[in-house]
């Protein structure tokens, strides 16, 4: 018996409140899904970037329906709980992101982010007044559905890594009832150890797989991290696969390549079993 999207829901609440940190791979399709799930992982969430760069495109070049569509494959791939990426929210308003988080619960999600960046690259970051009614509108919907609102702080990712304000702005997330906190890109683990002795009571996730010192998860559940998301670091990890082996068949003329890669039944072992 498959479970319903309220019964992941309420995995997914406890996976957060279970001892350590909980670690939730990125896919970016079904296959990478049933993979990921294959391997013994509890939770899955999707990328922004690894969804636009399948597509062709720049991160954040994806629009709602798309994201929901590819959301949608990866929720059906297996019977885990999922998360999506939501970007800002996909408009600026308030009501945009009360109206995208009831189209994800739709699509069968148990859970999304929504962050503070504008995709403006004069005026990257909202206004804190204007970023905080953004996630109380997510959360108002979120507690009816039910659905696990994570609220992002972007500023670190946007040339403003202004700590003192990144934490001002969890803080009211959560307030206004985010249930998981988000600051991509602190580097340093005594960055993340401030945000999450200031966010105590309440999840926050750390993304790894970005520019910096690689934290173990060992190192960064003593930090206080309940949640650790991979972005699109194992999509690009896959493209640099697929770009390496590219350039030895291209400039040497060899496919060594494939002494590393997983065999046919290896990878059908983790897909959709055949019918009949």
């Amino acid at each position: 018996m498959h479970p319903t999207r309220e019964d992941k829901v309420a995995c997914f609440r406890a996976l957060h409140a279970q001892p350590g940190a909980l670690v939730m791979p990125n896919p970016w399709d079904a296959g990478s899904a049933r993979l990921l799930a294959g391997l013994g992982f509890p939770a899955l969430a999707t990328t922004s970037a690894g969804l636009a760069f399948s597509l062709g495109r720049r991160d954040g070049a994806a629009g709602l329906a798309e994201t929901l569509a590819n959301a949608r494959a990866i929720v059906a791939a297996t019977t885990l709980p999922v998360s999506a990426d939501l970007e800002n929210g996909f408009g600026h308003a308030p009501d945009d992101c009360a109206r995208t988080l009831r189209a994800a619960a739709e699509a069968g999600l148990a859970g999304g982010s929504i962050e503070d960046a504008t995709g403006d690259p004069a005026e990257p970051i909202y206004e804190f007044r204007h970023a905080v009614e953004r996630i109380a509108a997510a959360a108002e919907v979120a507690r009816a559905l039910p659905f696990v609102l994570t609220a992002r702080a972007e500023n670190f990712l946007h040339g403003r890594p202004d700590l003192d304000d990144t934490i001002a702005r969890l803080q009211a997330f959560a307030a206004a009832g985010a249930e998981v906190l988000y600051a991509p890109g602190l580097r340093e683990l005594a960055q993340i150890r401030a945000v999450c002795e200031a966010l105590e009571g309440f999840p926050v996730n750390v993304v790894m797989g970005l520019v910096g010192r690689p934290f173990t998860v060992a190192e960064l559940a003593a930090a206080g991290v309940r949640r650790i998301s991979l972005g699109g670091s194992l999509a690009r990890t896959a493209l640099g696969a697929l770009h390496r082996a590219a350039v030895e068949i291209r400039d040497q003329g060899s496919f060594g390549f494939a002494a590393g890669a997983l065999t046919g039944a290896e990878v059908e072992a983790y897909m959709q079993p055949r019918e009949g």
